[in-house]
């Protein structure tokens, strides 16, 4: 097999990866096995892709890893993908900070049960100091109700007086949203060939490349990211110019 690794520009790499994880369930009741399952293997996945962004030198990596939408699901498949949460960073840790890897959590925090609260918290504090691959884990995350806090926070600004109506910016927005410390993505991936965003990261995504595979999340391995990768290199990125622009605006100046 080819090793699309050596095909990949890294002076042309993303800063921002988004992973949209589907397909678990899929995969597991292919198997004749229940989603829960499914779940526990993709766990395999999430740790070749981390060590595969980490290698190659992606600065920041994505993972929707629990919506907000996923409450809804049977209590006993939540329960057990809470639980396989607690025993996974308990697990991972230690490879996270040996690799380097700064750990972070974006979405409704206050509504994962305590135990998860406690050990996402440490294992945020422990990698702290970390300098290389920053990992954002999507918990208990919908983009709507991230754009309706900011606005709320915009507004109140407003009433208090502190931010004339004039000076609410793109910039502004983008500082009251939970990915503040963080550029946009440039790719998104979603697995398992479903189509859509599903309320994930819609203020973030608007000029980032979309990349849907067939493959399932638990199938997924740093081949695949490769091939992402090189499909994203592949595309012309115009921001709204047209090529043209783009081509002069890339040309050596002499």
């Amino acid at each position: 097999m080819t090793d699309l690794l050596t095909m990949v520009d890294r002076t042309r790499l993303p800063e921002h990866i988004a992973i949209i994880m589907d397909g678990n369930g899929r995969w597991a009741r292919e198997r004749g096995q229940d989603r829960v399952y499914g779940h526990y293997e993709g766990v395999i996945s999430v740790r070749e892709i981390v060590d595969g962004c980490g290698e190659i030198g992606i600065k920041y990596l994505t993972l929707y890893a629990f919506s907000t939408e996923n409450w809804n699901r049977p209590k006993a498949e939540v329960d057990a993908l809470m639980e396989l949460l607690v025993n996974t960073i308990r697990k991972e840790v230690d490879d996270l900070k040996k690799n380097n890897v700064r750990l972070h959590v974006i979405g409704d925090f206050a509504s994962l049960p305590d135990v998860c609260q406690k050990e996402m918290s440490e294992a945020i504090e422990l990698t702290a100091m970390n300098t290389g691959l920053n990992l954002i884990l999507a918990l208990s995350y919908s983009a709507r109700q991230e754009i309706l806090t900011a606005t709320r926070k915009i507004a109140a600004m407003v009433q208090s007086g502190a931010l004339a109506v004039d000076d609410v910016t793109e910039e502004v927005f983008h500082r009251c949203l939970n990915t503040s410390d963080f550029p946009d993505p440039e790719l998104m991936i979603r697995t398992s060939g479903e189509t859509r965003i599903s309320n994930f990261l819609l203020f973030q995504l608007a000029y980032a490349e979309l990349y849907f595979t067939p493959v399932h999340w638990p199938d997924f391995r740093k081949q695949n990211l490769y091939e992402a990768l090189l499909d994203y290199q592949r595309r012309e990125r115009r921001f709204g110019k047209t090529s043209e622009q783009i081509q002069t605006d890339s040309a050596p100046h002499v």
